[in-house]
């Protein structure tokens, strides 16, 4: 079956992408915990995130590691917190969000509207930053 993000992958759906190369993918949550609150996703499609062969596995947490680095010099917070939970969409992904304390990355709390602009502005400045 085919997931949402293959669907973002291919370009069938928009996304504010912030990073991408021949291997992985990252863009910003449309429903985020925290401004900045980023998914970087392999573009090979694995449902679960510990099924990744493990040359995947390592180059996505290379690449998440380069993203989260992006999102700080762009977002103000203390950490980048990571999560990994693959209920939500059966693709492979981990959550990068943007830390002010603990309770930012619950998952249960409300989620931020953040306008078209700002998220267009938001991925546009993280994307600058991507090294």
């Amino acid at each position: 079956m085919t997931t949402i993000f293959k669907k973002i992958i291919t370009g069938e759906i928009p996304a504010y992408k912030v990073a991408e190369n021949d291997d992985y993918l990252a863009f910003l949550d449309i429903n985020p915990l925290t401004r900045g609150h980023t998914l970087v996703i392999p573009k090979k499609e694995i449902d679960y995130i510990f099924d990744l062969d493990n040359e995947t596995l390592s180059g996505l947490t290379l690449f998440t590691k380069r993203v989260a680095h992006a999102v700080e010099k762009c977002v103000e917070c203390k950490r980048v917190g990571v999560a990994v939970l693959g209920l939500e969409v059966a693709h492979a992904h981990i959550h990068l969000v943007p830390l002010q304390s603990e309770s930012d990355i619950s998952f249960s709390k409300p989620k931020l509207k953040l306008s078209q602009e700002e998220m267009a502005s938001l991925a546009e400045n993280i994307k600058q930053n991507f090294k």
